[in-house]
């Protein structure tokens, strides 16, 4: 099994993604990918991490939508690899097409870091086949820009067809404005492409996936995900 971790100027969780795989597949650790490369080796996950990728300076994600290796993922995604993308990940995603909608400033202006609940939206996913829909789940954010936005037809197509992944919620569950910690529309906390092989989420899976950080709902993801590529 080969999985591939891109690292951008700014990265600052691909080694939490790093360890967060490593203990789950028997070809050792996965592959560290500096965003220069032009071309990628036979993956078969590619991870765009969380972090500030090239300092936020332009806006989230936009700079390293237009690294060299992200032509490469982009045909990867197009031929049916799975591609996890986490918070900046998200961000890069968004900007080059791999998701649609977009991720804009917290409704506060403000960073948010804490622990937030989720909902499980369609566990009918590679990424999210160890958990139940509606199973509610913990997973810290840390953020920004995680202001999920996109037009109504947008959203009313991902309701549709089973596209969105996860949402904000409280512990028992309840989609309310006062759980939805960034202002995303429809409390989307994570959302699919259409053929469902890309999952961009801004919460932290691999920061939620050892009882010594605190917790592991996020087992269940890497879990699963990696099942699935055996």
């Amino acid at each position: 099994m080969n999985l591939g971790v891109i690292v951008f100027p700014g990265s600052n969780c691909d080694r939490d993604v790093q360890v967060a795989l490593s203990p789950r597949q028997s070809g050792g650790e996965p592959s560290m990918i500096w965003h220069r490369e032009n071309t990628l080796p036979a993956l078969d996950l590619i991870v765009l991490p969380g972090g500030y990728s090239y300092g936020d300076y332009l806006r989230s994600g936009a700079m390293a939508a237009h690294s060299p290796v992200m032509r490469a993922v982009v045909e990867a995604a197009q031929a049916g690899i799975p591609i996890l993308a986490i918070c900046n990940g998200f961000q890069i995603a968004a900007e080059a097409g791999l998701v649609p909608g977009g991720l804009i400033a917290n409704e506060n202006r403000k960073f948010i870091c804490r622990d937030v609940d989720l909902r499980v939206e369609n566990s009918d996913s590679r990424f999210t086949s160890g958990y139940q829909n509606g199973q509610i789940v913990r997973y810290p954010i840390a953020h920004h820009d995680g202001n999920y936005y996109a037009d109504e037809e947008t959203l009313n197509r991902l309701e549709g067809e089973g596209q969105i992944a996860f949402r904000y919620c409280s512990a028992d569950g309840a989609v309310t404005d006062a759980d939805n910690p960034n202002g995303s529309s429809r409390n989307i906390a994570g959302v699919f492409n259409q053929s469902r092989n890309v999952l961009a989420l801004m919460p932290h899976p691999e920061r939620a996936a050892d009882s010594r950080l605190g917790g592991c709902d996020g087992h269940a993801l890497f879990d699963a995900l990696l099942a699935s590529l055996s």
